[in-house]
């Protein structure tokens, strides 16, 4: 081969244009695609179903907005990816995935939202609410941009991966894990589509995504089965037609008088803003760390200050969701995915949000036919904790997991209590303790729970390293964010789990004994390995 002419997993000489489009970028595509559709249906059904939004609002105003906020995030990462390819000469590089914060989603949803709009009777003062709440989220993540590399450099990658795999597992892989089971004939036949090709390294005919085969098979089956009144999947011939009243084209528009009608409910806006702002922070680290890990370094500082930019334009324009760069970055990279993937999904969002389309998706394809693929990137991403870090921290990564175990599982038994018109606080702890759930530890410790777990991570790293000066610094600083609500609570406030903090400031001191007086054996040379290089 010359000089001039290259493969597509060829190096490329520093300087040189970089390939925008690769063959690789159709599966990052159709994977990454249905991960943006997955959320939007969710989305859109979260808004239609749960808060009661006017079909006009969620059509006409909100995802328009939804889709220019996408398309300026996925264009922007499009384009640092372009400048890393040019700069390091590689041609392998990936774009970093992102798009609606699925955490927030829930959270502004059901936390502000929900009971706004139910306080007041009126869905619209809800939506203003959640304007008003993502208007304080942009600033906070662009303040925090100039913050984050520092809190990056000293903390372990085990710490950062671990929290994020607990992320992944808790609330990435196992609602769709659930849903694959619930209906097993469209699930678990989509899953092994996914599987052999993903992993396993077979190739369908002419090169067709697996991504897209997964989901064809999926609606085949799902709509086959109306033949036989099986009904896999719930599609049907009605919901379908209904959808098409949604078509049209709507483009976003300036919402300043709803952004400035929120701010009636601002106490407790900031009552969450402000955790969920410094959550934020640690996951875009998290998420930066994991494709460096991958073997893309992209600026910690510019990726959060353009997520808060482009959030807040989102919210101008109508857009209650906050913006964020997503896991996965490892996973679409080893579909292949490299710049283009990421500027053609912001044209789908645009297309799909503008023009009411997803409104149609919603009735034509089952929504666990594409389960698989966010099973997939969960199972990717918790196992890159283990894999890029050295395997005596494996213990830290299990640590750093459990708080988000906590988090999930207080999740379901409080929407669970809710539906049945009751909370953990009426039937009361000892009542819950006496058949196993012991809600109170799950209250404590998955309050912040990224947080929770990048601290507890960090300690157990130090302490496995011998290192307990670092391992101290990590518990006061555990103390502290504790203090102020920020980690094991439930609200920002003085003294919210004084009990907690305090534990962390014992720790501490020990710590610190133990680096001062403790006799302490040294590591088994088998275990002394460096941390690993960046995965090609």
């Amino acid at each position: 081969m010359s000089e001039t002419s290259m493969s597509p997993l060829s190096p490329m000489r520093t300087g040189m244009r970089p390939v925008l489009w690769t063959k690789g970028d159709w599966n990052a595509l159709f994977g990454f695609g249905t991960n943006i559709l997955v959320n939007m249906l969710v989305l859109t059904g979260l808004l239609q179903f749960v808060l009661k939004m006017p079909s006009e609002i969620v059509f006409g105003r909100i995802l328009p907005a939804v889709g220019l906020m996408m398309f300026l995030s996925t264009a922007y990462y499009a384009y640092l990816g372009y400048q890393l390819a040019k700069k390091t000469g590689r041609d392998d590089v990936c774009a970093l995935p992102s798009g609606i914060s699925v955490p927030h989603m829930f959270v502004v949803v059901f936390v502000i939202m929900l009971p706004i709009g139910a306080a007041s009777g009126d869905p619209i003062q809800g939506w203003e609410a959640g304007l008003v709440w993502v208007f304080f989220q942009s600033f906070i993540l662009m303040i925090g941009g100039f913050v984050a590399p520092y809190i990056r450099k000293i903390t372990p990658r085990a710490a950062l991966l671990g929290t994020l795999a607990g992320v992944s597992v808790a609330f990435i892989s196992m609602r769709p894990a659930f849903e694959i089971f619930m209906t097993p004939v469209i699930g678990l036949t989509c899953f092994a589509i996914i599987m052999v090709s993903w992993f396993g390294g077979v190739k369908y005919p002419k090169g067709i995504p697996a991504g897209l085969v997964a989901i064809a098979v999926g609606m085949i089956i799902a709509w086959g089965s109306n033949l036989f009144g099986l009904g896999y999947g719930g599609m049907s011939l009605e919901k379908l037609g209904d959808s098409f009243t949604n078509f049209g084209f709507s483009i976003p528009l300036p919402a300043f008088d709803h952004v400035f009608h929120g701010f009636n409910y601002l106490g407790i806006i900031l009552i969450t803003a402000i955790p969920f702002g410094i959550y934020d922070l640690v996951e875009a680290m998290d998420n930066v760390e994991s494709a460096e890990a991958a073997g893309d370094h992209y600026p910690t500082t510019r990726v959060l200050t353009a997520d808060g930019v482009v959030s807040l334009i989102g919210c101008l324009m109508g857009n209650p969701f906050i913006n964020a760069v997503y896991i996965g970055h490892p996973g679409w990279k080893s579909m292949g995915g490299r710049i283009g993937y990421s500027a053609a999904t912001g044209l789908m969002v645009i297309i799909l949000s503008w023009f009411g389309i997803i409104a149609v998706l919603l009735a034509l394809v089952p929504v666990v036919a594409i389960s698989p693929i966010l099973l997939y990137i969960g199972m990717l991403i918790g196992a890159q904790a283990f894999q890029t870090t050295p395997s005596r921290h494996a213990p830290a990564v299990i640590l750093a997991l459990t708080p988000h175990l906590a988090a999930w599982a207080k999740l379901l038994i409080d929407n669970s209590l809710g539906m049945a018109g009751t909370s953990a606080a009426a039937i009361g702890m000892e009542k819950l303790g006496a058949v196993g759930v012991l809600y109170h530890g799950l209250e404590v410790m998955g309050g912040g729970a990224i947080l929770v777990g990048l601290v507890l991570g960090a300690i157990g790293v130090f302490v496995i390293d011998r290192k307990f000066t670092q391992a101290a610094a990590f518990a006061l600083a555990g103390a502290v964010l504790t203090f102020f609500g920020f980690m094991h609570g439930e609200m920002v406030g003085i003294a919210v789990t004084p009990g907690v903090s305090l534990a962390y400031v014992m720790v501490a001191g020990f710590l610190l004994a133990c680096a001062k007086y403790a006799a302490v054996e040294a590591l088994p040379p088998a275990s002394i390995e460096a941390e690993p290089a960046p995965a090609e």
